[in-house]
């Protein structure tokens, strides 16, 4: 993975982990669990970011890793999306 790669990925990843603390931060006053699960999903995506600078990109395990994190980041938001619809 060259340098150029690794910046812009890097650059990608710290603008989701900050989105994705925003949001977690949102879900879990309403959701404290899935408030703590998401904030641990973005902590293992910062972990990650750091073995593929590390590791000179983990031959794409990383990414496939960052990929699925993201599902279950879409999946847990959907979850509280379908609490609030229960709850109101």
């Amino acid at each position: 993975m060259t340098i150029r790669k690794l910046t812009f990925s890097s650059l990608l990843g710290f603008a989701l982990v900050c989105a994705g603390a925003m949001l977690a931060q949102d879900i879990g006053s309403r959701y404290p669990a899935i408030g703590d699960a998401l904030r641990h999903i973005h902590e293992a995506s910062q972990k990650i970011e750091e073995a593929e600078q590390a590791h000179h990109g983990l031959g794409g395990h990383g990414k496939k890793a960052q990929e699925l994190l993201e599902q279950a980041n879409r999946e847990l938001k959907e979850a509280a999306e379908y609490l609030d619809h229960e709850h109101h």
